[in-house]
């Protein structure tokens, strides 16, 4: 069990954040426990079929056998959205001797794995020379993992926290801390974690606490160590939805948006087409076509290049994107 002694001050510096740091080393834990994360399978079996071999037993290392993570690894966002880089950043500047006693607690009792024995070498050389290589492989992997799905995953996440905000509103700090999960505990100014490796309480004296919701949390996690200002990540609400097929465009859709005429016109130009042929198909006068290029061409739907005296139009990426429905031409 640990627990956070909260005075008034503290509690009014309550605050929520998103950390895209924690949710890669949340994730790793997905990878060695995948009996834990159901709802995260099938992501999973597509990253372990990407990833460098060469990066694996570093990154599975990060993870101990209770799945423990290294709190130097998953540090206190000071933003309410730091970026990714920010936070390596803060883990590049981590002293030696905390990267030493987050790695051993983080596999205590046992020894560290043999990707991580040169934390335990003398000399504060050898261990900036390691976490040089973590930062340099938890950013390939973010890279490879998270990157491409991360909009997605931090549009989840603040919908969670604006869903916490209403319970703060209508219940206060009791019914906030109660549905965050069963395994926290509001009594007495203290809040507490249970079923805990650990246990320990831990004053927030004016540090207040961080509430960071966690897509590949199965428990509530504070850091491991009681030096630590509070912090406890949590499982976020939507996690299920997070991996379901996006529903394709709706034709209709795109109609309401851009107008009749200009749809027509964004679906005709998956080739390149000059003014006078889009005319001619459509039926209008060049000058009513000229009309519409102008603005899918300055809304960057359409590129445009000269050949000879012609000049051809052609879909962009972003209209491409957008003219990938039912009935699109």
């Amino acid at each position: 069990m640990i627990g956070f002694r909260l005075g008034a001050e503290d509690l009014a510096d309550t605050r929520f954040a998103i950390s895209p740091l924690s949710e890669v080393m949340g994730s790793l834990r997905a990878l060695r426990a995948p009996a834990l994360y159901p709802l995260h399978a099938r992501w999973r079996a597509r990253v372990l079929g990407t990833l460098d071999p060469a990066d694996l037993p570093l990154l599975s290392a990060l993870v101990g056998d209770t799945l423990a993570l290294p709190d130097f690894l998953t540090p206190r966002p000071t933003d309410f959205a730091p970026a990714f880089e920010d936070e390596l950043a803060a883990v590049r500047a981590t002293p030696v001797e905390v990267v030493r006693r987050d790695l051993l607690a983080a596999h205590a009792p046992r020894p560290l794995p043999h990707a991580l024995r040169q934390a335990a070498a003398p000399g504060d050389a050898v261990v900036r020379d390691l976490v040089d290589a973590l930062c340099a492989v938890l950013s390939r992997y973010w890279a490879e993992a998270l990157l491409p799905h991360w909009p997605r995953m931090r549009l989840v996440l603040e919908g969670d926290i604006t869903y916490r905000a209403r319970q703060l509103a209508m219940g206060g700090a009791r019914l906030l801390f109660v549905d965050l999960h069963p395994n926290l505990r509001w009594r007495d100014s203290v809040l507490t974690v249970d079923k805990m490796i650990g246990h320990h309480q831990v004053d927030a004296s004016g540090r207040g606490l961080r509430l960071v919701p966690s897509l590949f949390a199965h428990k509530p996690a504070p850091p491991i160590s009681a030096a630590e200002a509070p912090m406890v990540a949590y499982p976020g609400r939507g996690a299920a939805t997070l991996w379901e097929p996006r529903p394709g465009p709706d034709a209709s859709a795109l109609a309401a948006l851009l107008g009749a005429p200009r749809t027509t016109v964004l679906r005709l130009l998956a080739e390149p087409l000059p003014t006078v042929e889009l005319a001619r198909r459509l039926g209008v006068t060049p000058s009513a076509v000229s009309q519409h290029l102008r603005v899918l061409h300055g809304t960057g739907l359409v590129t445009r290049a000269r050949d000879g005296r012609r000049v051809l139009y052609r879909r962009t990426p972003l209209g491409d994107t957008l003219a990938a429905q039912p009935g699109a031409g």
